[in-house]
């Protein structure tokens, strides 16, 4: 499955000057909700993201996604794997989990996400489940941007990943982007202004 031509083909490719969620610039964005738009597709890639966990052996109850972009990600997986979908969301700025969800002691969860970048909102998930007495044995996400290491496909750690050494993460393709700091970002030098296409203060 060539996830780089999906996002292509859906116009989630997006190429100009955009502001991250973390504050830093990229002259490249992943737009997942024009590509999960499509139940059809979104089915196909969940289908596809289930087998690639199942082929590598991990077992678990249930998934959990940050919102709001891990949502529809993270409830096609469940639907997929035929297991129980929660998710957490943000309540004055701190990840809750709320609206009745609860978590089992020793259940073990699967943290799913649309875009792994550093891994930031997945790991505040996956607090949450463990404080509760939930087990996360693994992260996924449709695409990954390049900071954290895949367990299925062949790529590098960087410093700024902030997952746990300790959890696999999975996904169906890589993409790695130049991202810069505001001071350092060469599309401000050049004189463009950064927006931010993205779900959060959007």
């Amino acid at each position: 499955m060539n996830i780089e031509q999906i996002y292509r083909d859906a116009g989630a490719y997006l190429q100009g000057h955009f502001l991250l969620s973390s504050g830093n610039h990229s002259e490249f964005y992943l737009q997942s909700a024009k590509v999960l738009e499509d139940p059809i597709l979104a089915g196909r890639l969940a289908d596809e993201l289930a087998c690639v966990i199942a082929q590598n052996g991990v077992e678990f109850d249930s998934v959990c996604s940050p919102a709001l972009g891990g949502i529809l990600a993270g409830y096609e997986l469940a639907r997929a794997a035929k297991k129980r979908f929660i998710f957490t969301e943000r309540v004055d700025k701190v990840m809750s989990l709320r609206r009745g969800f609860e978590v089992k002691k020793g259940e073990r969860f699967i943290i799913c996400e649309d875009i792994i970048t550093t891994g930031g909102s997945a790991l505040e998930s996956a607090k949450i489940i463990e404080s509760l007495g939930g087990k996360v044995v693994a992260f996924a996400a449709l695409a990954n941007r390049g900071f954290c290491s895949l367990a299925n496909i062949k790529t590098e750690r960087k410093n700024e990943c902030k997952l746990p050494f300790d959890k696999p993460l999975f996904a169906l393709g890589n993409f790695e982007f130049e991202i810069y700091t505001p001071d350092e970002c060469p599309l401000c030098k050049g004189g463009s202004v950064a927006v931010k296409p993205g779900s959060r203060g959007n």
